[in-house]
């Protein structure tokens, strides 16, 4: 997978996703980034990239031209059409279902706003989906872009050294993950649970079920209530009694 990133902090991004797994994605040639420095692309002597809101209000807007001209420049390299994403508080909250959808990708654009956002007609031009990270605002779009690359890049084949690790984990099936233990056996008199010991696979399947439908009711119930429609689906009968409490 190829991503690029238009932006004005191309260090920020870069420093940010040269770590952990995403980094080894990139080493192994699995994960290609490129950040893309949107000052380049302005015509301006100063290397301007910005200027006041018509109708006033405060703070600047990133211009059209320079947005369009880096964006124009990385199709031409890249040679045909993709997703362009602007990551933006007005999108849709990003999901694990549609960082699966994006994972499949071989190519994707992000666009980092800055300022007090980017005009309009270039953001008409060129972006095909709107997505946010959370409802809040933050001074730019280098964060959302680094969370939204860390997300999706987790489910390309081969990033992870066990492709079951995506499989079962938090949102994977709306239902937050279960609790995790590692040695030491007892740390400060608090001891693994002895099922997950026992070498029972169906009933340690069953336990962390369990575990992962209690904490979903207790921490997101707006996620159990999305849950419990396919858990009855999926669930033997003996499992929706002792799990679902029917």
């Amino acid at each position: 997978m190829k991503i690029y990133v238009m932006t004005l902090f191309p260090e920020m991004v870069e420093q940010g996703l040269r770590n952990s797994i995403t980094g080894r994605a990139m080493e192994q040639g699995l994960l290609e980034l490129k950040c893309v420095n949107i000052r380049d692309y302005t015509t301006d002597k100063h290397k301007k990239v910005d200027d006041y809101p018509y109708g006033g209000g405060a703070g600047m807007v990133m211009q059209a031209q320079p947005v369009y001209d880096c964006y124009q420049a990385i199709r031409e390299e890249i040679g045909h059409d993709c997703p362009v994403i602007y990551m933006t508080p007005q999108g849709k909250t990003l999901k694990q279902s549609m960082a699966g959808g994006y994972a499949k990708e071989d190519t994707l654009i992000l666009l980092c706003g800055h300022y007090e956002g980017i005009d309009e007609r270039v953001l008409e031009e060129i972006v095909t989906d709107y997505i946010s990270i959370g409802d809040y605002v933050l001074t730019g779009g280098e964060l959302p872009a680094m969370v939204f690359v860390d997300c999706i890049s987790r489910l390309v084949p081969g990033v992870l050294h066990n492709d079951q690790s995506a499989v079962g984990e938090t949102f994977a099936e709306d239902l937050l993950e279960y609790p995790q233990y590692s040695r030491p056996e007892v740390w400060r008199e608090k001891a693994v649970p002895p099922i997950l010991m026992s070498g029972d696979h169906r009933r340690i399947h069953e336990y962390r079920l369990e575990q992962q439908i209690q904490r979903t009711k207790e921490r997101r119930p707006d996620l159990w209530e999305k849950a419990k429609p396919q858990l009855r689906e999926k669930l033997s009968n003996r499992l929706k009694k002792n799990l679902l409490g029917e």
